[in-house]
């Protein structure tokens, strides 16, 4: 007994010395190891994979439409497959379906011009069209997470004779009226009509990939202060230590915003609300949720401190012209939503099924 005692404690040094290692002067404690994936097309601002596991025609006997996934702006592409176990584009891939990725890339002051039209009339709109011819015409389901989920949603709601079969918006913010901190700015806006705040990020030609960051990670200062008792507390838990490093990872990567877009994001949503009203004015132009006919699955989380519940549950009362909205919740952060195998995934696998 005292033998395994001793062979255990060797153990857990041994792997806590070689995780304080990789995390001080290696390279990290594990690889991502991303789903591997096959370019479908390149575009500026519209990289369309396709994750491997599947032809073009699908497994055999197969007649599931293919599955979309839209990332929001400020967000790498790879968070719908962090890790192998928190990847949703592999879940989707293993329950059989033909699965794609619109990737935007890199954002730059070159980019300051596009505004939620470019997203709405032409990276999602093509995008859909060639998934769709890839899949020989059939129908595709949508699948997107937090602004991503809002960007699918104007896009069908502005052409309806995209082949779209579904939507599911994960975290979505569908009323900035729910959304922690919105009131307070609302009331420093009201001081000047917004007008500095405007003339800031066009000036700047967006909001940068550092200020992104610096953001994301404010709305989980808690993490960020107890992150050195974490890794001391769990130097010899190698998983743990990876899907920490995973989060980190993906805090990291985070891009910036275009300035026409946030400033369209400051002046339509966070201001005035229109997402939350479900019409939205793009200058003369105008997109109205209750356009969105087809069926739809609405996932908040009740401890999402980015975009409340509330702010997502407040798709019911705005997608009138929908013949269903689902809405569900699911434990973990604004980004735990997406790895929640068994609500998030759960609730996605039963809806496309019931779709069928």
């Amino acid at each position: 007994m005292c033998e395994v005692v001793r062979v255990s404690l060797a153990d857990t040094v041994s792997t806590a010395a070689r995780n304080a290692w990789a995390l001080t002067f290696g390279t990290g404690i594990g690889d991502p190891e991303p789903t591997p994936s096959t370019v479908v097309s390149v575009a500026p601002h519209r990289e369309l994979r396709r994750y491997d596991g599947l032809d073009a025609d699908g497994p055999a006997g197969a007649d599931d439409p293919a599955v979309l996934l839209v990332p929001p702006l400020a967000a790498p592409a790879f968070c719908f497959d962090l890790r192998p176990d928190q990847s949703m584009a592999r879940f989707l891939r293993d329950t059989g379906r033909a699965t794609y990725l619109v990737d935007y890339g890199d954002i730059t002051f070159e980019d300051r011009r596009m505004g939620f039209e470019d997203w709405v009339d032409d990276i999602l709109p093509e995008s859909i069209r060639q998934v769709s011819a890839d899949r020989g015409g059939r129908a595709v389901d949508l699948v997107g997470w937090s602004i991503g989920g809002v960007l699918a949603l104007l896009t069908a709601a502005a052409d309806p004779t995209l082949p779209i079969r579904s939507i599911t918006a994960i975290g979505a913010p569908l009323s900035y009226d729910h959304m922690v901190g919105v009131r307070e700015l609302r009331a420093l806006a009201r001081l000047d009509g917004g007008r500095t705040a405007t003339a800031a990020i066009r000036a700047t030609g967006g909001v940068s990939a550092q200020l992104t960051r610096i953001a994301y990670r404010a709305t989980a200062w808690d993490r960020e202060l107890k992150r050195p008792f974490f890794i001391a507390s769990n130097l010899a838990d190698t998983a743990t230590l990876a899907r920490m490093e995973t989060i980190d990872r993906f805090q990291n990567s985070l891009p910036g915003y275009p300035g026409r877009f946030y400033n369209q994001l400051w002046g339509r949503f966070m201001l005035n609300n229109d997402i939350g009203k479900g019409v939205v004015h793009f200058g003369d132009r105008t997109i109205a949720l209750a356009d969105v006919t087809v069926p739809v699955l609405l996932v908040g989380g009740p401890t999402d401190v980015i975009t409340p519940a509330a702010a997502v549950e407040h798709g019911l009362t705005t997608l009138t012209g929908s013949p269903q909205v689902r809405y569900e919740t699911a434990p973990g952060s604004h980004l735990g939503l997406l790895s929640a195998r068994d609500t998030t995934w759960t609730y996605l696998d039963k809806f496309l099924r019931d779709l069928a």
